[in-house]
């Protein structure tokens, strides 16, 4: 065998090598507002469009509660901190989960998939990608379809006080509103957002840690979104209080890191997204390339010398 032969064949065997010593990294889902775990036309979709690009990847679409139906409600009525404990638990349950997973959530599911990684601590995450999610909460409650009673219920519970007592803990969409006109308000009674955003600075250090502990970090924002208002949340940003749109190197909490989101930005994890059009108008060729670009395994990268 010549020596070019050689270090073919040794090159190939570093390769299965490396490619045995990284398997492919299950993947979990999180759906939005109004939606369930498994509709076919959906999340089941999506689900199938991942593991057409990842084959033999286990795929999990996450569901609170015992039913489709009672996944939906969950999606507009419940308390945001027991849902995330519950949803922590059933994770940890599956075998197929142990080894580490990545994330990707849709809408408010990517918010409350980026609150998993902070708080759940047992599921190891190494990419996470989320699409038009409110991260920094939102200045008006998401609309609804006209047909859509359980969103107009929602809708018209919180037009009673976001901030009220029953509302603050029954209503999923008040416990990520933030009203930059009653900032008080929103640090002292939301019984969520504050907390992981570390707005209460009284933040577990581990949130942090959690967070930079990512290899990636995708944030999706759709150009004409006027469902996440503001647009710039999916970012990270919000809004002053006269309406004028702060980007998230403006913020105090990017300026002093509390969240790891700067060293994240800073080592080259932190990736921001534009695709075009409305909430949630996914193209499939964009999901694919998300999948294929930041969930596909990749053999590590050899230095011949």
């Amino acid at each position: 065998m010549d020596i070019f032969s050689i270090i073919l064949t040794l090159l190939g065997v570093q390769l299965v090598h490396g490619l045995t010593h990284h398997k492919q990294l299950p993947v979990v889902i999180w759906h939005g507002m109004g939606d369930t775990c498994c509709d076919n036309q959906t999340m089941g979709a999506i689900r199938q469009i991942i593991a057409d690009e990842l084959p033999n990847t286990y795929v999990h679409s996450v569901r609170v509660g015992s039913t489709e139906g009672a996944d939906r409600t969950a999606g507009f009525f419940g308390n945001v901190n027991t849902q995330l404990d519950s949803v922590c638990t059933d994770l940890l349950s599956i075998p197929e989960l142990r080894g580490g997973v990545n994330l990707m959530g849709f809408s408010q599911g990517g918010l409350f998939a980026r609150a998993l990684v902070q708080r759940c601590s047992a599921l190891k995450v190494q990419t996470l990608v989320t699409w038009g999610a409110p991260h920094s909460g939102v200045s008006q409650i998401p609309s609804c379809a006209q047909h859509d009673t359980m969103c107009n219920w929602m809708r018209r519970m919180a037009s009673r006080g976001v901030y009220s007592w029953y509302v603050r803990d029954h209503v999923v969409q008040a416990q990520y509103f933030k009203d930059p006109n009653r900032l008080d308000e929103y640090l002292e009674r939301n019984v969520f957002l504050p907390d992981i955003n570390g707005d209460s600075r009284d933040q577990p250090l581990e949130y942090r840690e959690r967070i930079v502990a990512l290899e990636k970090m995708v944030l999706v924002r759709f150009s004409n979104d006027s469902m996440i208002c503001p647009a710039g949340s999916s970012w990270f940003g919000f809004v002053d209080e006269n309406g004028g749109e702060i980007g998230v190197e403006d913020t105090r909490m990017y300026r002093e890191d509390w969240l790891g989101l700067r060293e994240l930005n800073e080592s080259g994890r932190l990736e921001l997204v534009q695709v075009e059009g409305t909430h949630m108008q996914i193209s499939e060729r964009d999901l694919r390339s998300m999948v294929s670009k930041h969930f596909a395994l990749r053999a590590p990268l050899l230095h011949v010398q």
